[in-house]
This record gives C-alpha cells, structure tokens and sequence, in this order.
C-alpha cells in the first residue's frame, strides 16, 4: 500500500497519463503595474509562493516594489555571508537560456532548467522506436538541488512535456517493433539511460524527482508578513496626533555617521494600555530611509513606559541609524500608538553630514544632547573595537594563533584571555597571541580586551573555539563592564545565529523595565539612567521566530564587591521506561529524586514532555563493512525524517568511513535530507571515535532536546582519538546518544560493550540488532522515547569553582522501571 501511494503521489506531481494536474488559478495582475516588474513576476513563477505573489501585487510604490524584490532574493541567498547573491545571478543567466532555447518559461523543461542549471548533456532522441518525442538530461556532475549524478528524461506529450519515470512502464516509452529503425549509437545511448533508471525505480529517483523540481525556500517563512508591517503608509481613514522629530550626529561608527532620532510625543495624546494591572504607554516606531527613488534602509521599535513613571509632558523615543556621510535622504517615521490605534506620521529630507571628533555639528535640541551626551562619548571620539579573528580549522588543539582587529585611536595593549584567566598582555601591534588549547578538543573562551595608557578598558571581544556554526547568543558589547557611567549608556548587543536562522527581535531592559524593543540590526538604543539608583543593569534578549531566547546582562556601576553570578540550571532529559523498554507516563515531580555527587537537589522545573523540539543526528557508517546494510539502512533513516520530524524539529546527516563528512545540515526539508542519503557508497575503512566526536562538535551551541543516532557495526580502525577520548568528549556534550548496530557477531563483544557504554553515559539505549528489517521498529522506539521523556532541571547546589565531571544520579520511587539520564556533566 506504501508503495501505492508514493507512485501515485508520483504521478499527480509529474501529471503522468491517467491523473487530473491541478494547475492553481493565477492572481489578476493590475494594468497599471510596470512592464519591469510585469517581466520580474514571469522570470521567478518557478520560485515565488502564493503568498509571496499575493503581497507583491499589493504594493502601491515603486520603491516598495524594488524593495520586495531584493529581500526576495535575499530570503534565497544560499551564502548570505558573502558580498554576492549567487541564486540570484545564476537565475537570470538561466531565464536567458531558457527564453533562447524554449521560449516559454512556463515549459517543464524550462523549469527544472532554472532550479538545476544546463545539463552536461542535453541529447534529444530522433529514434521513431520511442512512441513520443524524447529529450534526454544527464548531469554528470548532479545539480544546484541534487548533488549526485542524475538522468532525467523529457516525453513530449501533445504541446507539452513532462518527465517519464519507469513507474509509468516501457511499453508507454518504446515500441519495440520498431527499434530495429533507431541509428546503432542512439539506441546504445538510449537504452544505458533506460537501464540506469530502470534500477534507480525505487525512493532513490524518487528522491531525485522531490529534490530536481522542488524550489529553494525563504530563509524565514515569516519574512513577508514581517515585510507588510514595515510600511510607514497611514491605514485609509486613520486618526493622527501630532509627534516632533529632531535629529542629531553625534559621532561616526566605522564608515558611517551616526543618525541619533530624537521622537517626542505628548503624553496627553496617546492612550494607556492596561494587562494584569500593568499600565503602560506602547509606541510603534515604523521608519523608512529613502536614497532617490530606492529604499536604502527600514526599520522598527517598540517603547514601552509605565504610566506611573513618565516624568514630563512627552514621552521620549530615542533610536540611532548608520547611514552614509554627504548624502541626501528622504526619513519617513510612522508613529503608532498600540492603545488607540491612532497614527502620526513625519516626512522630512535628511541631509547626512560627514563627522569627524573635531567638526560635531551643534544640537539640534540641546537638552537632549546634554542628556546622551555620555552615552555617544565613545562615538565622538571615534569607534574603538578590537575584534577577534577566528582561527581556520574545527576540533583546534595544541598551540593556536590568534589575531584581532583593533580600530581607534588610544589603544596602548590588548589583554589576553583564556577560559576567564589573563594569560598575555601584547603592548605593540600586531596584537596576536599563541594560545594552547591542549591535546583535547574542548570548548574554550578566549577574550581579548583592547586598553588605555592608564590600563582601562576601552573595548572588548570574546570567541568561543571548537563550537560549531549552530549557536545562538546575544552579548552586550555596550555598556562595557567595570565602567562607570552617571546619566546614560549606550546599549548595544551583537547576536549570533545558526546559518539559514533568524532573529525575530531583540528587546532591551533597564533594570526590569523594558526600554525597547528592536526587529532589526544595528541592536543599539540610548538610555537615560535613573537617578538615584547606584546599582543598575542592562539586559538584552534575543529571540528566534520559533520561539527560542538568549539573553545577556551587563551590571553598571557596580561596587567592587558586586559579582555577577552565572546562575545556569542543568536539564536532564530523563526518560522511564518498564520492563519491555516502553516508556512510563504519569509520573509526577514527586516520584523523582535527584543527586549530584551523593548531594540531593532541589528540581526548580519539571514538566513530561511530548512535543518538545528536538535536533537529531544520524551519523551513518558507509565504511567497506557495511555494503551490505546500507541501502535498508538509507531507506529506514528516510522513514524515520518521514515519521518523526515536525515543523519546529531538525534532522541532519554525518555519514563516515575513514574520515566524517556532513551530508545534510539540520533541516525540516524533506528534499534535503533525502539528497545527503543519495548517491553513497560504502567504501574504505572506519574512523568512529573521530566521527563521533565531530558529530558531537556539530551539536555545540544548540539547546534544548538533542539526539544523536549512531549506526555502525561499531568496530575503529584509524581514528586518531582513542576510545576513552571518545568517552569524554561524549560526557562534555550532553547529547543523548542511541546506538544502533545490524548483525554484530559474538566475537566482537568489545565492540558492543564499548557501544553500549557510550549510549549509557548519556541517557540513551544501545540496540543490537539481528537483520536490517529490524530498523524501521528500531527508529520507532527512539522516536517514541524521545516523544515521551520527563524534563527536569535543578540549580547544582555545588558551589565549587572546580571544573572536574559531576556525576548525576536520578532515581524514582516506582518498582520494575528503569531510569536513564545523563551520568553527569562538566560545569
């Protein structure tokens, strides 16, 4: 029945004969649209959604259309990190060719061009044994959304041509009286396509199929509605109040000046909102910057004040942009008030002067100069930074350069730091230092800490080594810790996001009041401290659009006796399961006791589990070993994405012989996930220990539910780590490991144990099974086992500064059950 329903699925997504092809109605486009951007729709039809079409069509301005179309291809950049959109260039090279070849940009052929790129051979078939007309694709080298080599096949039926898959049969490909009339070297060709295919007639094309025709996506699904929201257009019919705007330059920030906006409001034209008896002024900030007829920058915050605190008849919005010097700007600031839904709107030239320290031109409003002036010092005197350079490499060990970039004038040394330990103070440039990492891959802290002629800290950046490009986190660089300040600061947070995320917004807080919340970089604010209060702070969280935080804090003005204190609950992802290895449900908090080296633990958080995100990692085998394995092992890894993997989960893909590889980063995308499992061959020798460890390294800076699935027979044979490295490194990470191995003799029961005691050591189960038809079941019980676990979390009561293992124990009063955790944790 499976197998009926893929085919069928099959055939409706390539419109084979026998099955209705539903083709979507397409929206009306307006007459008044511009031919360009008329031409613009047309060329991406293969990669916009409806939604996406829908918003498009709605936009009244010039501007806001050519702003649409930039965060579209932005949305697509597969390298957003580097100064090109290499989506966005190939595509309209490919709309060249395909115009040229097809004329119609809506022919199939036309659109698996666009996703793919030309093939290597591109060989149309005269023959009249085939009963239609045949182009035949072969890309030798796979494609944009395949990474393997690959064959499709063109039929063309009636005006139109679609793909041929061998589901449909070959009596609907070849008539077979006639083939005798084929050219020799045709039909050699012809028939090595057909029998390459023929034995790929399984998921494997199918696969190819799903990746081939299936359009990259947004990076943010959400990325249009977000869009929409950024219009400083007035609703029709809206009711205004009045605002004043002032603006001013207070310094310059790398090769930018710094735009201060000073927003008042009066306090008696905007409404007080009220929630759970908190009453509150809230302000949306929408601004657009216009550079001639282009949008050059957008942007949004929130304020939020406490009725009761406002002091003044106006309500003080303050943000900074970085635009460029000697420029002419059109500023467009939509004020709105949440409580009333009323509007104000500002529309004003801005003429953007180039700042130096000795030409700052005079305020605009003098008060509010006086009152930032503190908080801007830095920016006047010109931006110091000093900035770490990551060393290349992953897993660094050993003695390790570092660099750093130092901007600014003042810099008379930069201080080295090594895991919160000064280790070297370089008083001359080039400010480098060689660090040693040990002989063992761990996650480092290396800080470097930019000072004056008289030792204070000007500036400062810390990098975390032999952590993988997963990891959020948001950090102040602004306020500087250790600084005094006496009427304001200047907050200012970097974040940091896995690639292919987002961040949704970043709010910062004085004290416990939040000042403001920002949807865009830079993450800066102006903050007016509070009089009387000698010992404040500042604190900036970030959050993803799944719902994910961050957060950092930054004490001002602290006394030297003050210690900021890192207060981190240990989660133990905890599962019970009975004497068949089924997981028990309906336990409380109370069932559960917790020790910490024989110390018992007070459980802060205790919840049972069920729909909790996860990330899983199936790290493959595909040494020489396991040919025979591999392919049922492929298939049950493909149902296992299939069956467990949600919305908000991720599933990735290291697959090793003597050295690991990543085939398919974390992803929902089924597309995905099925091309890393495509196209392996099993092969060489098997390096496990150092797989093991670099799939453990690819979790770091991922929170929450984690899981890795080991598949393999469990036997190394040229890693450079040992067994008892492996170990350790498994104790540092905290990811719950299962292993799973298919017809492990008796005599390799070394190798087993050594499996099981890894999977132990982490709270997961090691399975050892008798044939490959067992893995389907296999993938069902660690699905099931993660779907069902009990989380709990405690604040160690272990005061200690020691870095040693801590072994964690948890037990439940409940007879015939057994408990698997972590064994410990480093702190």
């Amino acid at each position: 029945m499976r197998a009926l329903r893929l085919t069928a699925a099959l055939l409706l997504l390539l419109g084979l004969p026998g099955q209705a092809q539903e083709t979507p109605a397409a929206a009306a486009e307006p007459a008044a649209l511009p031919e360009r951007f008329r031409t613009w729709l047309e060329e991406v039809s293969v990669l916009i959604t409806e939604e996406e079409r829908k918003a498009f069509l709605a936009l009244a301005k010039d501007y806001q259309r050519q702003a649409f179309i930039d965060r579209f291809w932005r949305e697509r950049d597969p390298y957003p990190d580097t100064g090109r959109n290499e989506l966005r260039d190939h595509w309209e090279e490919r709309v060249t060719i395909a115009r040229t070849r097809f004329r119609n940009l809506g022919d199939l052929r036309s659109k698996v061009l666009l996703l793919n790129g030309p093939p290597t051979l591109w060989k149309p078939f005269n023959c009249r044994a085939t009963i239609f007309a045949v182009e035949l694709w072969v890309y030798q080298e796979g494609s944009d959304r395949y990474r393997q080599p690959f064959l499709l096949m063109f039929l063309k039926r009636g005006k139109t041509y679609s793909l041929w898959h061998p589901v449909e049969g070959f009596d609907s490909l070849v008539d077979f009286d006639k083939s005798a009339a084929c050219n020799p070297q045709e039909s050699r060709l012809f028939n090595s396509a057909v029998a390459w295919m023929r034995e790929r007639a399984d998921f494997t094309y199918l696969s190819i199929f799903d990746a081939v025709l299936e359009a990259p996506r947004p990076a943010s699904r959400e990325w249009v509605a977000t869009f929409n929201t950024y219009t400083t257009d007035l609703p029709p019919a809206a009711e205004t109040f009045p605002a004043r705007l002032g603006l001013e330059f207070p310094g310059y920030y790398q090769n930018r000046t710094v735009v201060q906006a000073a927003l008042a409001v009066p306090a008696s034209v905007v409404a007080v909102g009220e929630l759970g008896g908190h009453r509150s002024y809230n302000l949306l900030v929408t601004g657009e910057v216009l550079s001639g007829p282009d949008l050059f920058d957008s942007f949004r915050y929130k304020f939020d004040f406490p009725a009761g605190q406002v002091a003044g008849a106006e309500l003080p919005l303050f943000f900074q942009r970085y635009l460029r010097p000697d420029s002419q700007y059109t500023l467009l600031v939509k004020v709105e008030d949440l409580n009333s839904g009323r509007f104000a709107r500002i529309e004003q030239p801005l003429a953007v002067p180039r700042v130096a320290s000795q030409e700052i031109p005079p305020p605009a409003d003098p008060q509010v100069a006086e009152a930032l002036a503190e908080a801007n010092r830095a920016l006047a005197s010109g931006e110091t930074t000093v900035q770490l350079v990551p060393p290349i490499g992953a897993l660094l060990t050993g003695l390790v350069r570092f660099d750093t970039l130092v901007t600014g004038d003042g810099v008379a040394a930069v201080s080295f730091w090594l895991n919160d330990e000064p280790v070297f103070t370089k008083t001359k440039p080039p400010y480098s230092v060689e660090l040693d990492l040990g002989s063992f891959p761990r996650v480092h802290t290396v800080r470097a800490k930019a000072l004056g002629t008289l030792g204070e800290e000007l500036a400062s950046d810390e990098l975390l080594v032999n952590i993988a490009g997963n990891r959020f986190r948001v950090r102040l660089v602004e306020p500087q810790r250790g600084r005094v300040y006496k009427k304001s600061v200047r907050a200012r947070a970097e974040v940091e996001v896995p690639k292919g995320e987002a961040v949704e917004r970043v709010e910062l807080y004085l004290n416990d009041q939040l000042v403001s919340t920002l949807y865009q970089p830079p993450y800066v604010q102006p903050m007016i401290l509070p009089e009387g209060e000698p010992l404040t702070y500042v604190r900036a969280v970030a959050y993803r659009p799944d719902g994910g935080f961050a957060e950092d804090l930054v004490l001002v003005n602290a006394p030297d006796y003050a210690e900021e204190v890192d207060i981190q609950l240990v989660e133990l992802y905890t599962s019970v399961l009975d004497r068949r290895g089924r997981p028990v449900a309906g336990l409380g908090a109370a069932d559960f006791r917790v020790t910490e080296d024989g110390k018992p633990q007070d459980v802060r958080r205790f919840e049972q589990v069920s729909d909790l995100p996860f990330h899983a990692l199936i790290l493959l085998d595909v040494s020489a070993s396991m040919a025979p394995r591999l392919e049922p092992a492929k298939a049950a890894a493909l149902g296992f994405f299939r069956q467990a993997v949600d919305r908000q989960d991720r599933a990735g893909i290291i697959v090793f012989n003597d050295r690991p590889y990543l085939a398919a980063p974390f992803t929902n995308e089924l597309a995905a996930f099925g091309s890393g499992l495509a196209g392996l061959k099993a092969e060489r020798g098997t390096a496990l220990y150092d797989s093991l460890i670099y799939s453990l390294f690819y979790f770091s800076g991922i929170g929450g539910q984690r899981a890795l699935i080991l598949l393999s027979d469990g036997k190394d044979e040229a890693s450079r780590f040992t067994f008892d490295q492996a170990l350790e490194y498994v104790r540092r990470a905290g990811v719950t490991l299962f292993t799973v191995s298919v017809g492990v003799e008796k005599k390799e029961a070394e190798a087993k144990k050594g499996l099981a005691r890894l999977a132990e050591e982490t709270g997961g189960r090691s399975f050892f099974l008798a044939s490959t038809e067992d893995l389907p079941a296999t993938y069902a019980a660690i699905e099931q086992e993660l779907r069902s676990q009990y989380l709990l979390a405690y604040q160690s009561k272990n005061l200690a500064r020691t870095r040693g293992f801590r072994v964690v124990e948890v037990e439940v009063d409940r007879p015939g059950v057994e408990v698997k955790t972590l064994r410990g944790y480093y702190p």
